[in-house]
């Protein structure tokens, strides 16, 4: 009886606080407040990255106020149909003054997370003592209507839903480049910038991929929706 009347307590506690916490948490923190490209990766941010895999609406929204501040350049594509849909497909040309070897499709969740990847991508850097600013990105794209690892037989890829993005490299404002298939070992400083951007992805994505999990992976990092911060 003492334990009923115990969550009971909790439970209008929490209802009562309700108003305070909608107006008095940081919006980081506020699940009532909608995501924005800029909040800090974490396991608020992946709470409300879900709920919006579930509300189109919203997902545009993100993205077009990401662009309203600069930080984005997409533009709608019709929905792709046949084996692989994807219901609500953008194609992203850039990341602010991050520039892109070609343009790639993404599912709208992904264009939000791709786009919070490279908003932080910079402090990643920073903290592997690298303080030039990104400023390009290389990649093998990310919509592919294909099973894994190309295989006949299997579960569709992350890419066939336009949910995965593979990058092999990444130009920084002073020229140096940062290849994954040269540089995750070496040389040092161009090693802890790629181990940075990729721990970076393992928080920011559902899951990232690079070198260190498979041969097929030693090229480029695999970064995707599924999971919960899946790293290796």
């Amino acid at each position: 009886m003492r334990a009923l009347l115990a969550v009971v307590l909790l439970a209008l506690c929490g209802w009562w606080s309700l108003p305070w916490l909608k107006t008095h948490l940081p919006p980081q923190w506020n699940p009532f407040t909608p995501l924005q490209v800029t909040d800090p990766p974490g396991w608020m941010a992946r709470y409300k990255l879900q709920r919006l895999s579930s509300d189109p609406a919203a997902c545009l929204a993100v993205m077009r106020q990401a662009h309203e501040q600069g930080l984005v350049q997409f533009r709608e594509v019709p929905p792709m149909q046949g084996k692989c849909p994807v219901a609500q497909p953008l194609r992203i040309s850039g990341f602010g003054d991050v520039t892109l070897s070609s343009s790639f499709l993404a599912s709208c969740p992904m264009a939000v997370t791709s786009t919070m990847y490279v908003v932080q991508s910079n402090a990643a850097l920073r903290q592997a003592g690298i303080h030039s600013p990104l400023r390009r990105i290389t990649h093998v794209g990310s919509y592919a209507c294909r099973n894994i690892y190309h295989r006949q037989e299997g579960r569709l890829s992350e890419h066939a839903t336009a949910d995965a993005w593979d990058i092999t490299g990444y130009q920084l404002a002073n020229g140096q480049w940062l290849r994954v298939g040269k540089n995750w070992q070496q040389p040092a400083q161009a090693s802890a910038g790629l181990h940075a951007l990729w721990r970076n992805g393992c928080a920011t994505f559902g899951n990232a991929l690079g070198p260190d999990y498979n041969a097929a992976h030693a090229g480029h990092f695999h970064l995707g929706m599924r999971g919960a911060g899946f790293c290796r």
